[in-house]
């Protein structure tokens, strides 16, 4: 099995100030990809409005590249999704800036409308997903398996759709680490200074957010109320248990976060990656701040290669694609439906860290309201 690792914040530090992306050439966007009988794939809501699955895929060769962006191949199976993608079409997928933030996907597409280099294809944090399809940078489609997707996982109108998630865990490497935390509880007492880390910011990375989520429903918040968590984060920070250096595999490696608060499939990665490196890195779900949540998928409205973007997310959104995210310990949305099918690799299955319950969501009202909040206080929380 391939093991993969997090997707890191394009800047070092929690406290960063992100950087616009650098406009790259402004060339006119590609020749716009139809059929014989005048269809485009620009606007095509499905395969089928578009003439089917073969046609999308003879017009997406016919493009050549899918261009992406913060898809590095250690994150979630992700090298393993894109060989597989390029293997089966003959598609080249060129993935810019690997290690960026959600925030920098939608600030690529709104800086580069028009022009060649804009990204096809995003995967945000599903607050973000909400934040580009508000702001209308999204185009509508459905995959063939959009009926299986369960509700309250995607757009109705099919402008974005949940694909891979997990829960927020507690990483920690046993061996610097003389007795792992496994609660939000556990990371205030004194033994633990200086060492607890977030995958990046939380007003910028999806699996900071939901770490501060989390927190907040292990301290009294809940999904109406985000602001326990700031509250919790600025008492680790006080206590001088929080570092502002960001959890990546070098810093883990290194042991200079060696405890992460991010997603349990990341988690798991550390722990199968640094296995033979003698890192014993210990993953727990905490049950005082059980959070969970989904990455999305979504297309570039004005995606210079149309037709490529919708075959890639038909590939992601297919049992090939669902038993890959599974292989790099992530949940993909389609997980259920393909339990049922009997198509689920049921090996990758077992080996995801173990948790109890059903999982629930914010919704799109609260989430935007978190983001607020995280907005306004989360500089304030833990600075200094």
């Amino acid at each position: 099995m391939s093991v993969f690792l997090p997707r890191t914040a394009v800047l070092t530090g929690g406290l960063a100030v992100v950087v616009a992306l650098a406009l790259s050439a402004c060339g006119a966007a590609p020749e716009e990809s139809t059929t014989a009988d005048g269809k485009s794939a620009a606007t095509a809501t499905s395969a089928d409005a578009f003439g089917g699955l073969d046609a999308l895929v003879t017009a997406a060769k016919k493009e050549g590249t899918l261009q992406a962006i913060t898809l590095p191949r250690d994150w979630a199976n992700y090298g393993a999704l894109i060989d597989g993608f390029e293997k089966k079409y003959g598609i080249k997928v060129e993935v810019e800036n690997p290690d960026g933030s959600s925030q920098d996907e939608i600030n690529a597409v709104t800086s580069r409308k028009g022009q060649d280099r804009a990204p096809d294809v995003l995967d945000l944090g599903s607050s973000f997903a909400l934040s580009a399809a508000q702001q209308g940078l999204l185009a509508p489609y459905e995959v063939a398996s959009f009926g299986d997707i369960p509700e309250g996982q995607k757009d109705p109108k099919g402008q974005w759709y949940n694909d891979y998630g997990g829960y927020i865990s507690i990483g920690c490497d046993a061996k610097r680490v003389k007795t792992c935390p496994t609660t939000f509880k556990d990371l205030l007492k004194p033994e633990y200074k200086g060492q607890v880390a977030l995958n990046g910011n939380p007003t910028k990375s999806g699996s900071a957010f939901g770490g501060v989520y989390a927190a907040a429903l292990a301290n009294g918040g809940s999904f109406d109320d985000i602001q326990p968590g700031l509250d919790f984060f600025a008492e680790l920070k006080k206590n001088g248990n929080y570092t502002p250096v960001e959890s990546t595999p070098a810093t883990v490696e290194k042991g200079e976060t060696p405890i992460s608060i991010d997603w349990d499939y990341l988690n798991a990665g550390y722990a199968a990656e640094f296995q033979s490196k003698g890192v014993d890195w210990k993953v727990t779900v905490p049950e005082d701040g059980k959070f969970s949540q989904y990455y999305s998928q979504a297309i570039n409205k004005d995606a210079p290669h149309p037709a490529a973007a919708r075959l890639w997310e038909e590939y992601l959104y297919s049992t090939e694609g669902q038993n890959l995210w599974l292989e790099g310990f992530a949940r993909p949305v389609l997980m259920t439906s393909m339990e049922k099918a009997g198509t689920l690799d049921k090996t990758a299955a077992a080996k995801l860290p173990e948790v109890s319950g059903t999982p629930t969501f914010p919704t799109e009202d609260q989430q935007a309201k978190a983001k607020e909040v995280l907005a306004q206080g989360w500089g304030k929380a833990v600075s200094g």
